[in-house]
């Protein structure tokens, strides 16, 4: 069987993605801007503009719009876009909430990153374009409390932080599932 090729946009430049088959990686270095098109997209647009935290963020210019950039491929080529709970992009780019669907067919999933190993529960919004709910790859649902937290200051006894660099890598177990997702997302491109 033929693997399709994965267009994998905004990924680290030390990307788990990267070390996986069939993916095309388009990191700050290749910028994804770039990207010709013609494949199902994974997205990892920046979130600092975009999250809780917005009002401490430095983002570069025009990093704030790659976001909404990143919609507009999943729309046309199908995949998927994840972001963080309570990233405005939902609301400006016009994304449905959990439960509705758009003009497009997307969709939106939520999940907890420490599903699938993160040390931290990271609540992630994922839109989803070109693939049903019935059609989605197993999730592997953990339940318990994962190790650490996402905290933006310490507090008296709470979790271990993760690092900033953590905060920002796919764990490899969400890699892999969100390549199968992608795949299984493939439109003819329009």
């Amino acid at each position: 069987m033929v693997e399709i090729m994965i267009a994998v946009l905004f990924a680290r430049c030390d990307s788990v993605y990267k070390e996986l088959p069939e993916t095309d990686v388009w990191d700050i270095e290749r910028d994804a801007r770039n990207w010709p098109g013609g494949a199902p997209v994974i997205a990892h647009p920046p979130c600092r503009a975009w999250g809780r935290l917005r009002q401490f963020a430095k983002p570069r210019k025009g990093e704030r719009q790659l976001a909404i950039w990143s919609v507009r491929q999943v729309r046309r080529f199908g995949g998927v876009l994840e972001h963080p709970v309570g990233s405005l992009l939902w609301k400006k780019a016009g994304l449905p909430p959990p439960g509705a669907r758009d003009q497009y067919g997307g969709w939106t999933l939520p999940i907890h990153q420490h599903w699938w190993g993160h040390r931290a529960e990271k609540a992630t919004l994922l839109y989803i374009v070109g693939c049903e709910p019935h059609e989605l790859p197993p999730i592997p649902l953990q339940l318990g409390e994962p190790t650490h937290v996402v905290q933006s200051r310490k507090r008296t006894g709470s979790r271990p932080h993760i690092s900033k660099a953590e905060r920002e890598h796919t764990p490899p177990e969400l890699a892999m599932w969100l390549c199968e997702l992608a795949r299984r997302c493939s439109k003819s491109t329009t």
